[in-house]
């Protein structure tokens, strides 16, 4: 069955207290598929945080980016099947064996407590990254940005990675190395009436989903609107226009 269109909006809840996300939460949960919860909030508010949204009904995208040794990352994945997330996210930067033990690491822990796993995403490249800082900055020359991105998107799924979170525009390649039933997440969406903001590799909404995303992060679009609903419907009907 087809995913609904709300069903592929991810709200990133970037707020600065828990009682304000948790007001979003209540508010959103009829408009978005889930939210996502980043490190500004995971930070402030404590791991319990994922716990309070499932309990509001709500599915939970933990975007921490873990990235270190493999057994310390593994680690991280366990306690991420413990709060009965939704999904998170590994840098793919971290290597072959890093993401095939978070990976191991987060199958063998939902058989133990007799649940599904959360799926698994692979950072590729930070949207925030321009192509001259990508070679000037990350030293990676010769490669283009979807280059690397297709790289690595084949080597986390190899490794047992359930999808990536990449750019709108680098969509196309990872559904060419890596298939359809690969996941992918994408940030840097803005509706045609929204700034642009810190991203340089955006796409809106319906483009997105006509390159082949899965699901979309979006934040500011919705959560600085006046009417956070009424923006998330405005969305809605992009997608399903």
């Amino acid at each position: 069955m087809a995913m609904k269109a709300k069903e592929r909006i991810i709200l990133a809840l970037d707020v600065n207290s828990k009682d304000e996300a948790l007001e979003l939460v209540k508010k959103m949960a009829g408009s978005v598929g889930a939210f996502k919860v980043g490190m500004q909030l995971y930070n402030l508010a404590g791991p319990g945080i994922v716990r309070c949204i499932n309990d509001l009904g709500g599915r939970v995208f933990v975007d921490l980016k873990f990235h270190d040794i493999p057994n310390t990352v593994a680690s991280a994945g366990r306690v991420m099947t413990g709060l009965d997330c939704f999904m998170f996210n590994v840098h793919a930067a971290g290597g072959r064996v890093m993401l095939k033990e978070v990976a191991r690491a987060v199958k063998e822990e939902a058989l133990r407590l007799r649940r599904a796993p959360p799926k698994i995403l692979a950072v590729t490249v930070l949207t925030s990254i321009s192509q001259k800082e990508m070679e000037d900055e990350m030293l990676i020359k010769g490669r283009t940005v979807e280059q690397v991105v297709a790289a690595w998107a084949k080597m986390a799924q190899q490794s047992g990675i359930d999808g990536v979170v990449c750019s709108p525009r680098e969509i196309a390649v990872i559904r060419a190395c890596c298939g359809s039933d690969f996941i992918i997440v994408t940030p840097g969406i803005r509706p045609q009436w929204s700034e642009e903001g810190d991203q340089k590799r955006v796409t809106t909404p319906r483009q997105a989903l006509d390159y082949g995303a899965d699901y979309m992060v979006i934040g500011r679009p919705i959560i600085k609107a006046g009417d956070p609903v009424e923006a998330a419907r405005l969305i809605i009907d992009e997608l399903e226009a």
